[in-house]
């Protein structure tokens, strides 16, 4: 009977120890899936990537929220004869995130893209929110990048890659005009997106027409400038292309009279003084020498020698051909020419810092925007909270308290005394109960 009554006991031991194992194994196996209704939204720091960079994704997950739309397939279109056709994916609308909450912390989000590589490929939310990041890989395109949990799906977000970013190229050659035996000639090619934004790590292919360039494709800097080197003895028109984007040159050779005219090493900004050095040859009887700056003003130096410099405001953003004229003792006249590129102003860079991304209801949220790059004096920043009212401050910092519960979109635009505006923005989710601490 003890016998019996030992095995029993030993038996009840191991099925409670093989139970335990059992829970604790599906708890590490079952990842904890967005619920139904979930809408997921996809952030990232930059809708730019470089090709030696990298930017990081965050997706929201809002319980409760409006439900993805119904998945439109595409028209097809007809293939041309002889040419393979690749089926197209519908991809949902998603819908717009409601009075939710976020999804329970540890909730696994998974996300893909269609070009470079995600570190990790899924995340664990922490307040509805779980990033990841996306890195190049060396290869210019789109990538589009989704993120899903249960039955949720985000809508797509294209990341631009390399020089599938470029919308631009300004060229500028130091010096544009290489003396009348020939020599070499710095080439900067600066890549601008369609915002105006420089576009660093895109590859940038050089041509010429004459003499030789090297290297032949270079990648842009952190100021968006690839270089290479002219070496020529005839006028040379230089290309450089990066992506669908070209930008066009031409280095001359001086006239031998010796009247050269160089302008700024890098284009400047529209409302900043352009300076631009004229010179003569040291034998040269010059008795006047007339600019004009191609904006419909001009200017005369009178009889130099040697070199002088000469600086010019413009107050329009564009392309300008501007022309030096030098008239000799003899009445002989002599004209070189250069283009100089003039940038639009750029607006300041602005960022919102919020005290706390998800406030409890009726709690106060501190805000304060960072304005950096090149501005001058910021007269007012017009702040709009996301929940239709709106403050206009002359300091940098305010407070808001929301007395609904929701996602809102907060935008400040920072006005200048001169120059473009600037624009930030930041997002807050408010709960009943407030970030978990």
């Amino acid at each position: 009977m003890v016998a019996h009554a030992r095995l029993r006991s030993r038996l009840a031991l191991a099925v409670v120890a093989a139970l335990g194992a059992i829970a604790s194994g599906s708890c590490d196996k079952l990842p904890l899936l967005a619920p139904q209704g979930t809408v997921i939204s996809l952030f990232s720091t930059s809708m730019v990537l470089p090709l030696n960079g990298s930017v990081d994704i965050t997706a929201i997950a809002i319980e409760a929220g409006a439900a993805p739309s119904t998945p439109t397939t595409p028209t097809p279109t007809p293939p041309t004869p002889g040419t393979p056709t690749t089926p197209t994916t519908p991809t949902p609308t998603p819908g717009t995130p409601g009075t939710g909450t976020p999804v329970h912390n540890g909730t696994v989000i998974t996300f893909t893209t269609t070009l470079g590589r995600l570190e990790p490929a899924e995340a664990r939310t922490h307040n509805g929110q779980a990033s990841v990041r996306l890195t190049s890989t060396g290869q210019s395109g789109t990538a589009t990048v989704v993120a899903f949990s249960g039955g949720a799906r985000s809508a797509s977000l294209a990341i631009r890659v390399g020089s599938a970013a470029s919308s631009r190229v300004i060229l500028s050659a130091s010096p544009a005009q290489l003396p009348a035996v020939g020599g070499t000639s710095q080439i900067s090619a600066r890549v601008e997106d369609a915002e105006g934004s420089v576009v660093s790590g895109a590859p940038v292919t050089f041509s010429t027409t004459a003499g030789n360039i090297t290297p032949s494709t270079a990648n842009t800097d952190n100021n968006g400038i690839a270089v290479a080197t002219l070496q020529a003895n005839a006028s040379a028109d230089v290309v450089a292309r990066s992506g669908a984007a070209e930008g066009k040159i031409t280095v001359s050779l001086r006239p031998r009279s010796g009247l050269t005219l160089t302008g700024p090493a890098t284009p400047p900004s529209e409302g900043l003084p352009a300076t631009f050095t004229v010179a003569v040859a040291a034998t040269a009887n010059i008795t006047n020498v007339r600019i004009d700056f191609g904006d419909g003003e001009a200017r005369s130096l009178g009889a130099i020698s040697g070199s002088t410099t000469i600086q010019h405001t413009y107050r329009v953003a564009g392309t300008y051909e501007v022309s030096a004229t030098a008239t000799q003792s003899t009445g002989d006249q002599e004209t070189v020419a250069t283009d100089i590129t003039i940038l639009p102003g750029q607006p300041p860079g602005v960022v919102v810092n919020v005290s706390d991304a998800v406030p409890a209801i009726n709690q106060q949220v501190n805000l304060t925007a960072i304005v950096s790059g090149a501005t001058s004096t910021i007269v007012r920043y017009d702040w709009n909270f996301g929940d239709g009212t709106t403050a206009t401050t002359t300091g940098n910092q305010t407070s808001k308290v929301y007395t609904t519960i929701g996602t809102f979109t907060i935008t400040v635009v920072v006005t200048q005394a001169a120059g473009p505006t600037g624009t930030g923005q930041a997002s807050v989710n408010v709960t009943a109960t407030g970030s978990i601490r």
